[in-house]
C-alpha cells in the first residue's frame, strides 16, 4: 500500500495551513433578536433572576444565551414563546402569561372590573378571562373607543406615567361651527382648574353649521381632560372616541369587541416606553 494513501498506517493527515484556515467558511451567525419581542433583561427579571440591573449585568459578561448564541447586547428582543433562553448553560423558564388586550369601549360603561351602582362595566367583556387584568388610564362613562387591558404591570405604568407623554388620539363630535380661533387656543394652551392643558394637533374633519368633525392628539391623561378644553373654547362635545393610544390603533374593530394584541403590537409598546 503506498504511504500516501490516507488507509495507510504510515500515512499522516496534512494539517491545514494558518492561511488556509483563514478561508475556512466561518459557522452562521443565527440573529436572536427579534424586532417585535420583549427585551432579553425584562424576560430574566421576571424569571426570578435578579433585578433588571443585574439581569444586565449577566448579559454584558456573556453568561446568556439564545436558541445556544451568546448574547452581549443589553437592546435585544426575543420572543421567549419560542425562543430559549439559558444563563450559565442552564435553561430558564420565561413566563408567557402575560395577555395584552384591545378593547372598542361602547358609551355607557363603566372602565373598571366592577360597579357598585350595577352599572355595564369591563368585566361584562372579559368573562372568558382567567387572569386578574386592568385597565391601562381609563375612559370616561360616555366616552367610546379604544382602552387597553393587561396584567403587566409594569407596562401599565409607564404607558400611563406623565413622563412617557404617551399620545392619545381622538375624534370628537361637536356642536358647530367650531371658532376658527379654536385650533390655535388648544394648540398654546387653555388654563383650566387643575392648570395649563394643551393638544398637540387639531384638525378639522368635517363641518356643517350644525355640527363638526375634529381629530385631536395629545398626551395629557386628565380626567375628561378632551371635553374640559372644547369647552373652553365654546364647542362642547357630542360624542368622543379614541382612535389610538400610543402606537396601537382602533383601526376597524367593532364595538364592544375585545382582541389579543398582535406580537408586533405588544413590542411597539415596548419600545414606546423603553422596556
Amino acid at each position: 500500500m503506498n504511504a500516501s494513501d490516507p488507509r495507510s498506517p504510515g500515512h499522516r493527515s496534512k494539517r491545514p495551513s494558518r492561511k488556509e484556515r483563514g478561508r475556512q467558511t466561518p459557522a452562521p451567525v443565527v440573529d436572536a433578536h427579534r424586532p417585535d419581542g420583549v427585551r432579553l433583561q425584562k424576560i430574566l427579571a421576571e424569571a426570578g433572576l435578579g433585578s433588571r440591573r443585574a439581569c444586565e449585568q449577566l448579559i454584558t459578561e456573556g453568561r446568556v444565551t439564545v436558541d445556544g448564541q451568546t448574547v452581549r447586547e443589553l437592546g435585544t428582543r426575543i420572543d421567549p414563546a419560542t425562543q430559549t433562553v439559558s444563563v450559565d448553560t442552564m435553561p430558564i423558564t420565561a413566563h408567557t402569561d402575560k395577555v395584552y388586550l384591545a378593547f372598542n369601549k361602547p358609551a355607557g360603561v363603566v372602565t373598571a372590573m366592577s360597579d357598585p351602582e350595577g352599572r355595564r362595566c369591563l368585566a361584562d367583556y372579559l368573562r372568558d378571562r382567567p387572569e386578574r387584568l386592568f385597565h391601562v388610564g381609563r375612559l370616561d362613562y360616555e366616552t367610546e373607543g379604544l382602552l387597553l387591558i393587561t396584567n403587566d404591570g409594569e407596562l401599565s405604568n409607564r404607558l400611563t406615567h406623565p413622563s412617557y407623554e404617551i399620545s392619545k388620539t381622538y375624534l370628537a363630535e361637536v356642536r358647530g361651527p367650531v371658532p376658527k380661533d379654536a385650533g390655535a387656543r388648544l394648540r398654546e394652551g387653555i388654563e383650566l382648574e387643575d392648570g395649563i392643558s394643551r393638544v398637540d394637533s387639531f384638525k378639522l374633519v368635517d363641518s356643517t353649521p350644525g355640527y363638526a368633525l375634529v381629530e385631536v392628539v395629545l398626551h395629557s391623561g386628565r380626567n375628561r381632560i378632551v371635553r374640559r378644553l372644547f369647552d373652553a373654547v365654546g364647542t362642547p362635545v357630542q360624542r368622543l372616541v379614541r382612535t389610538q393610544f400610543g402606537p396601537i390603533p382602533l383601526a376597524e374593530q367593532r364595538q364592544g369587541k375585545v382582541r389579543d394584541l398582535r406580537p408586533d403590537e405588544v413590542g411597539a409598546l415596548m419600545e414606546t416606553v423603553r422596556l
